[in-house]
């Protein structure tokens, strides 16, 4: 089984930018041939799909994001990372990733982006 780790959330002000990075250990055949995909989940709220990716690179994005996130894999390195820029106060919430768009492998913790002034 695929365990993930997510670091790189924050506190970033609106309009900044951070990256979200995540990596993955156990069975890597299974991470480099699937989907992948970031979620993002806010207090009240249910978890929701918000960029995904293919194991060829083909990208998806929910439209709230649009434009301002890029989402990005390295098979070689077993990681997948999510660039956001332009970030809006709406975006505050915990951000996780697993494969994409069903989530079958075991969460990892997620990382916290607070978009504050």
């Amino acid at each position: 089984q695929v365990q993930l780790v997510e670091p790189g959330g924050g506190l970033v002000q609106p309009g900044g930018s951070l990256r979200l990075s995540c990596s993955a250990s156990g069975s890597i055949f299974s991470f480099s041939i699937n989907a992948m995909g970031w979620y993002r989940q806010a207090p009240g709220k249910q978890r929701e799909l918000v960029a995904l990716i293919t194991n060829g690179g083909t990208t998806n994005y929910a439209d709230s994001v649009k434009g301002r996130f890029t989402i990005c894999r390295d098979n070689a390195k077993d990681t997948v990372s999510l660039q956001m820029n332009s970030l809006k106060p709406e975006d505050t919430a915990v951000y996780y990733c697993n494969a994409g768009p069903y989530p079958f492998f075991n969460w990892g913790q997620g990382t916290q982006v607070t978009v504050s002034s």
